[in-house]
């Protein structure tokens, strides 16, 4: 079945376009122009994918992004003609995979499409590739992942985690021992190159610390392997 996307946008022109070039790729579009509307799609048709504008009539992008964040992981490409930092910066805290300011080529709106999809593919694989031991927990002494409820807890706490720093723990808990450069976890975690580059894996390797690690006398959970990248030793 084609890969199912929903757009939601509510300039007619550009929604027409954008569900015009993503059909004629192939898959398989629902567009709707208002929040409320977009919301119930969401949760009804469970898409692959949803192409978010930030300004709305009804609920606007941020309030859709922080609600299904409570629900689900469908991956979030968010759209706005805003180009604030902070607007930026806020869409990815509250959940957003990625991030694209209008006005903005049509070429590199297919290509990020393209590789947030593939991430989900790939980490849809990798979850396959493990079936021969189908753990739904991962338990490493205080620290347990619930790959079902897509929970982390430390000590029997619920860690609040963000949606990409769950999935870069669990990328590396899947593969504890194994060290992963900073290119291959960019490809599998977040599938796209963007300008933050292999810093942003450094940056969510420290908050994940920040939050994983609170007594400094204990080794470390995340190791840095000098010029490689990093290892998880549970």
């Amino acid at each position: 079945m084609p890969e199912r996307i929903l757009v939601i946008e509510d300039e007619q022109a550009l929604r027409e376009t954008l569900s015009y070039n993503l059909e004629k790729e192939g898959y398989a579009v629902q567009a709707v122009g208002d929040g409320h509307v977009a919301l119930e799609a969401a949760r009804a048709k469970k898409p692959d994918l949803i192409v978010l504008d930030l300004m709305l009539p009804g609920l606007d992008g941020f309030e859709i992004t922080r609600i299904l964040r409570r629900e689900s992981n469908i991956p979030i490409l968010m759209l706005t003609a805003r180009d604030e930092e902070i607007d930026r910066v806020l869409g990815l805290e509250m959940g957003a995979d990625d991030y694209m300011t209008k006005p903005f080529s049509m070429r590199e709106f297919m290509a990020r499409v393209k590789a947030t999809l593939r991430r989900v593919r790939l980490m849809r694989e990798e979850s396959g590739s493990l079936e021969d031991e189908p753990k739904k927990v991962l338990e490493f002494e205080d620290l347990v992942i619930d790959t079902t409820r897509h929970e982390v807890l430390l000590s029997e706490d619920v860690i609040p985690l963000k949606p990409r720093e769950y999935d870069l723990l669990l990328f590396l808990a899947r593969h504890k021992g194994q060290v992963m450069s900073r290119s291959l976890i960019l490809e599998r975690v977040w599938g796209w190159d963007f300008d933050g580059g292999t810093r942003t894996v450094d940056v969510h390797v420290r908050w994940l610390r920040s939050k994983l690690e609170e007594d400094a006398s204990k080794p470390t959970r995340i190791v840095t392997v000098r010029g490689a990248g990093y290892r998880f030793d549970g």
